[in-house]
């Protein structure tokens, strides 16, 4: 007999399972693999859908929006993963020291920007648009694994192709490339006042960071000489 994904169910046991399995995945699990899970355990005759997941994640957010719990589910590089609230964001920022080491630099940052608003986009018309060699940029983004390579153009000389890949989405949090802001509203988030102070607390940050590097340096070469 062929068991229903029933409303019933998904409160009393399925939200819970589905719960359990977004809480235990380091990586944004996918529907997929949560119905895999399911079915793996309770038999293929479980009927569920991607929207029956979707129904649970917003019963679970509505419990957690109830009590007022800092934490949500959310839909990112197409998946779905435990994150704190927007809200929260600041003080973990503030306590972050991986944050500092993960920092893209001004330069990795625009590179990143045109690749993924370009994308697929080759080397020569990347430093077309940027006026500059992009060959460390380009290395140091794929070390971080936050571009890839997709092909090659059908042009002369056949460059490589670059695209962003999942970790880029998680990196910005986004659950697929068309979340990225528009122009538009890019314009927008510049002239916010919010921003104009993180960018303030970033730029501070990067002036410490230089100062403390340059001291590291000089205090190398004393101790050398």
């Amino acid at each position: 007999m062929i068991l229903l994904f029933t409303v019933w169910k998904m409160d009393n046991i399925y939200k819970n399972i589905v719960e359990a399995l977004i809480f235990a995945s380091d990586e944004p699990i996918k529907h997929s693999e949560i119905i895999r899970a399911i079915k793996g355990i309770d038999g293929e005759d479980i009927q569920i859908s991607e929207e029956d997941i979707d129904a649970c994640i917003e019963q679970l957010n509505n419990l957690y929006n109830e009590n007022k719990s800092c934490f949500q589910i959310v839909k990112i590089s197409g998946g779905l993963l435990f994150a704190t609230k927007p809200e929260f964001a600041k003080y973990l920022g503030f306590l972050s020291s991986e944050k500092s080491k993960r920092r893209l630099s001004q330069a990795a940052l625009e590179t990143l920007a045109i690749i993924a608003y370009k994308q697929p986009l080759t080397k020569p018309e990347l430093e077309s648009i940027r006026g500059v060699n992009s060959d460390y940029i380009i290395t140091t983004l794929l070390e971080k694994k936050l571009i890839t390579i997709s092909g090659r153009a059908e042009t002369v000389g056949r460059p490589l192709l670059y695209v962003t890949t999942p970790e880029f989405l998680k990196y910005f949090g986004l659950y697929k490339i068309s979340d990225l802001p528009k122009p538009r509203e890019i314009e927008e988030i510049m002239q916010d006042e919010d921003f104009i102070e993180q960018k303030r607390k970033i730029m501070m940050n990067l002036i410490e960071d230089q100062i403390a590097n340059e001291l590291e340096t000089e205090a190398t070469q004393t101790d050398e000489n």
